[in-house]
């Protein structure tokens, strides 16, 4: 005679062992390496190119010059500077994108709070890193820091940010939507894509959509934002969230992996605080925290990537600059939520 599980009971069981594999802790994030040899920063550029992860200028502090030196390495530990001194200089929370097998640097600010400071709307890009193109000065969108950056469609897209760093208000806060093949020649999508004006925020692309969520505003006047957005053509926004499970922030860094969109630490005010919290979403609505029992101290500012099926954090403002780089690995099984 077999046993047979009543129905109701197997159902509870296959639930309870699914929501087992999901509670799991995720594996611990590994320290690579605690001192890579660029010099400790934030607010870089990055983008993972050709089998090596690339670090481009960021922030010292605010009376410094950005610096404009390039770095890549193969594995996260060995770094190779790949020029010095290249000629874009708004290094400051720029737009860093890979697209047409080619590195992007957009946007970002110049001079932190000297006389001569500015943002840009220029555009560059390398094959090397070593030797960069200007595809123009002038992209038709106005000069800008902090904004959503994302490859959608065959075209390049700029989403809102900032027009001025410190010396902005909230005027100065944007939510247009632009457009490019080239890098060259922009198109704006729209001048006013429904979600309220911000910089410091996240841009990704899952499911055939992109989605907008966090970020804010920094001075004179700090301010949030808690909600998601997403749209099926950069032109018609559609409200996902109205308020994220994760705290408020600015200054985090994301990326898309295992067909979800993460949030990786970030800096809140009131009180002054890093976060050192991971999260992640399919659709932008329902998210999860990602608990894991090592993980890098609490940050903003740092550089995020996919890498080697793997998430990767380098640098950032851990109180204080760091240089560290670390990588987290999810087993190839991994469900998540």
């Amino acid at each position: 005679m077999k046993l047979r599980m009543p129905i109701v009971a197997l159902l509870c069981l296959v639930a309870a062992v699914s929501s087992a594999r999901s509670d799991e802790p995720a594996p611990a994030w590994v320290r690579v390496t605690d001192k890579a040899q660029w010099a400790p920063r934030d607010s870089s550029g990055e983008v993972a190119f050709k089998d090596r992860l690339w670090l481009l200028g960021g922030w010292f502090d605010s009376y410094t010059p950005p610096p404009r030196d390039v770095w890549s390495s193969p594995d996260g530990k060995s770094w190779t500077r790949a020029i010095k001194k290249a000629p874009w200089k708004h290094s400051d929370l720029p737009m860093t994108l890979v697209f047409g097998d080619r590195m992007w640097i957009m946007g970002g600010w110049y001079n932190g709070r000297l006389p001569g400071y500015s943002a840009s709307s220029g555009v560059w890009s390398s094959t090397d890193g070593t030797t960069w193109d200007e595809a123009t000065a002038d992209a038709g969108w106005s000069p800008r820091i902090a904004a959503g950056a994302v490859v959608f469609k065959g075209r390049m897209w700029i989403l809102g940010g900032t027009e001025n760093y410190y010396f902005g208000d909230e005027s100065n806060l944007k939510n247009d939507v632009w457009s490019s093949a080239d890098g060259k020649t922009w198109r704006q999508e729209t001048a006013n894509a429904g979600w309220a004006p911000r910089a410091y925020h996240a841009a990704a692309v899952v499911n055939d959509r992109i989605y907008v969520f966090g970020g804010g505003n920094y001075v004179p006047k700090y301010q949030f934002e808690t909600d998601v957005w997403s749209s099926a053509d950069g032109v018609h926004w559609e409200r996902v969230l109205e308020k994220t499970p994760w705290s408020p922030r600015l200054w985090f860094s994301s990326v898309v992996y295992r067909e979800r969109m993460w949030v990786l630490g970030g800096w809140s005010n009131n009180p002054a605080r890093n976060w050192g919290d991971v999260w992640y979403s399919k659709d932008g609505k329902d998210w999860h925290e990602l608990k894991s029992a090592v993980v890098w101290k609490e940050r903003h500012e740092h550089s995020a990537y996919v890498f080697q099926d793997k998430i990767w954090v380098a640098g950032g403002h851990a109180l204080p600059l760091s240089n560290e780089v670390w990588s987290l690995a999810l087993p190839s099984d991994w469900r998540g939520n």
